[in-house]
């Protein structure tokens, strides 16, 4: 954890700037604007890039997948430049946050996974590297991304001492811990074998 060195109205700021650019929800504004209707209608009604493709396009899938990404990358480059590492922390928190539990829609946001994953990239490109491979093996391997996601987010903090970023092992852990609580239902439906594949759609949400 990195000693706080940023004046507490500044952290405040920085927490209220990643909320906000965090909470901005390009699943659905994505999908709208490529009339393939409201994301949060569909599959597991999730707004993050998965279930995008349930909707059949892909294109409309790793556009979302990169802008999710890039929010976390946004953030933690912007408070890096203009503020101490404390700030950079507390924003990326936020931002994660903000994509959660976004107050556009009614709290009811995403799982957070591509901004934690553009976050990782973002406070050490390493971290980040060993994070996205993580991910893209399990996927591959199992075809499912809320394993993939869970497996990523638990091993983070070794990646975080691994990679030599011993200031970042809270944050990891603090992100597997929100992670967990967000696939929750995932976690259940993997336990019965319920859990739908990468790229299947579904007729009823999965919640």
């Amino acid at each position: 954890m990195p000693s706080i060195d940023t004046a507490l109205p500044l952290l405040g700021l920085w927490a209220l700037i990643g909320y906000l650019i965090g909470s901005v929800p390009f699943g659905v504004v994505v999908s709208r604007a490529m009339g393939l209707g409201d994301v949060r209608a569909i599959g597991s009604g999730n707004i993050g890039a998965t279930n995008v493709l349930r909707t059949g396009n892909k294109g409309a899938a790793v556009l979302t997948l990169l802008l999710d990404g890039g929010k976390g990358v946004a953030v933690v480059l912007l408070a890096r430049k203009f503020a101490g590492e404390d700030a950079v922390q507390l924003a990326a928190l936020a931002a994660f946050i903000g994509h959660c539990y976004p107050v556009w829609l009614g709290f009811k946001g995403g799982k957070g996974v591509a901004t934690f994953i553009g976050i990782m990239l973002a406070l050490n490109f390493m971290l980040g590297v060993y994070c996205c491979a993580t991910w893209l093996i399990i996927a591959a391997i199992f075809r499912l991304s809320s394993l993939a996601a869970l497996l990523t987010a638990g091993v983070s903090p070794m990646w975080a001492l691994v990679t030599l970023n011993g200031h970042a092992i809270l944050l990891c852990l603090i992100f597997s811990i929100l992670i967990y609580i967000r696939h929750w239902g995932n976690v259940q439906r993997l336990r019965t074998g319920t859990e739908p594949k990468i790229g299947a759609k579904t007729d009823t949400p999965q919640v």
